[in-house]
């Protein structure tokens, strides 16, 4: 799986690609139709598959200051992507100039800079500046430059749309199971795994801390949890997310403890998933009621993981 940009040329074995054209955060059902049908007509016309999405999120260039947003990492797309079947991931900054330019513009540049020979997008993908560019135009732009487009249609669960906006709104509601249904995999966060106060070592929880960056916010409360690190090795466990009320100063962070789990990870990539949400955060002003807590709740965590 290769990581391309617009700062370089694309390799010769790449081009005559078709190319999976979107924004493809969370990477959920409507997304993988998409790919999936990229990848089909790539094994069909026997060329390769490159998936394109952009960085950052569109929204984040046009609302700055937006609350954070995003359901996956770059990395964590091209993760997905690779195991879609796709050969390539193709980032486009999206920056002043990717946003001025024009429709005309950027669909030749599919079919020069990138040489691509076919595009397949959501019946919804706009483009070009101003979003003056959609489905229809794709076609026809790219018919006059060798540019085979098409879309796929929307795909409905429980008579709706799957769409981001649903994942998301699943997530802030404390509903990671339906986030896990619309993703077809739970929701997870990855980071760096953070020096702490190490208050959870001396209740007997010793957690792997990681910032939530330009994630979306779930709603906050105590989660069960699976763990993939970076060695591949996969671990169960239960994570508090939010800003730990029972101390000060507030500090917003993912802490985990992984169960049956005897290492170091500080300074390690891992990647927590959102099984399960048990309760909301609660404060609690004496730690022996914090630790009883805190043993109901790995136990809730571990009879639902088992």
């Amino acid at each position: 799986m290769q990581r391309l940009t617009l700062d370089a040329p694309v390799p010769d074995a790449l081009r005559g690609a078709i190319l999976a054209l979107g924004n493809f955060d969370g990477f959920h059902l409507g997304h993988q139709a998409v790919v999936g049908r990229a990848v089909q007509r790539g094994a069909h016309e026997r060329r390769p598959v490159i998936v394109a999405t952009f960085d950052p999120h569109p929204m984040r260039h046009f609302r700055p200051n937006a609350p954070p947003f995003r359901l996956t990492s770059l990395d964590q797309r091209e993760r997905l992507f690779g195991q879609a079947g796709a050969d390539a991931m193709l980032v486009f900054a999206f920056e002043a100039a990717l946003a001025g330019t024009s429709a005309e513009a950027f669909v030749a540049m599919l079919a020069t800079r990138i040489g691509a020979a076919g595009a397949v997008t959501g019946d919804d993908f706009t483009f070009g500046a101003g979003r003056r560019g959609n489905v229809a135009l794709l076609r026809q732009l790219g018919e006059t430059h060798g540019l085979a487009a098409e879309t796929v249609a929307p795909v409905l669960l429980d008579r709706d749309s799957v769409s981001s906006s649903r994942v998301r709104a699943a997530l802030v509601g404390g509903d990671p199971g339906t986030a896990t249904h619309l993703l077809t995999r739970p929701f997870a966060i990855a980071g760096t795994v953070l020096h702490g106060e190490k208050i959870g070592r001396t209740l007997g929880y010793p957690t792997a801390n990681i910032a939530l960056g330009s994630y979306l916010r779930p709603k906050y409360g105590i989660y069960a949890v699976r763990v993939r690190l970076d060695d591949g090795s996969e671990h169960t466990g239960v994570a508090s997310l939010g800003i730990r009320p029972s101390f000060d100063p507030p500090r917003e962070l993912l802490e985990t403890y992984l169960f049956d789990f005897d290492g170091h990870l500080y300074g390690r990539e891992i990647e927590v998933a959102l099984v399960a949400y048990l309760r909301g955060e609660e404060k609690f002003d004496d730690l022996q009621v914090l630790k009883a807590q805190m043993n109901v709740d790995a136990a809730k965590a571990r009879s639902l993981l088992s």
